[in-house]
């Protein structure tokens, strides 16, 4: 996840700052000072010192959501004794899935490889789940060794988790997808030249 996150946010480098992002970091430095009193004084012991922290902040930030950012603040004040630096504002950003409500990465792999036939008309615990499964492949999943399968759903399941935290809408209503259920079954030698075709395709 963390090199996904990095080649994403090198796409976001020339992001530019809003005025809510403005607002944002402006009410994450009161916060902090609240906060973290004594450390942050010495941080930033006087105006330019402060100024210019703002200003990089600002700049190193603004690739993430004004919201994403005050509740990245909120969850370093809660968790940590120390006043946080701009790395590590940055992970408190990247809330972990239960704090989001979802299963964490394997025990949705496990929902998505156990629900029953159609898939989409599961009752999941997230949608994202599901899209999870989607994009890494019904038949990929259920005819692949875990050792396999688990990494390549870890991933796509991070990258939806990543676009729910930048505001994208996963959570709607689940498509109506094609059957999954062919209705005349491979022959043996068909699904294993299927499986190596999926495995080219995916790299591994």
């Amino acid at each position: 996840m963390a090199s996904d996150k990095k080649f994403e946010r090198a796409q976001n480098a020339n992001a530019e700052p809003t005025a809510e992002h403005i607002d944002a970091i402006n009410q994450i430095f009161t916060e902090l000072e609240l906060a973290y009193h004594n450390q942050f004084r010495r941080a930033f012991p006087d105006a330019a010192q402060l100024g210019m922290a703002k200003q990089l902040w600002l700049q190193s930030l603004c690739d993430l959501k004004p919201a994403r950012l005050r509740a990245g603040v909120r969850r370093a004040i809660k968790n940590s004794e120390y006043l946080p630096s701009l790395h590590t504002l940055r992970q408190y950003c990247d809330p972990q899935p239960h704090e989001l409500g979802l299963p964490d990465a394997h025990n949705a792999y496990i929902e998505a490889c156990r629900a029953p036939t159609p898939k989409r008309d599961h009752t999941w615990s997230h949608v994202i789940v599901y899209r999870a499964g989607v994009e890494t492949d019904w038949f990929f999943l259920a005819n692949s060794p875990e050792s396999i399968a688990f990494p390549l759903f870890k991933r796509n399941y991070e990258l939806l988790i990543e676009r729910l935290l930048n505001g994208e809408n996963l959570n709607v209503p689940l498509p109506k997808a094609l059957p999954e259920e062919i209705g005349t079954p491979l022959t043996r030698e068909e699904n294993k030249q299927r499986l190596q075709q999926l495995r080219a395709k995916l790299g591994i």
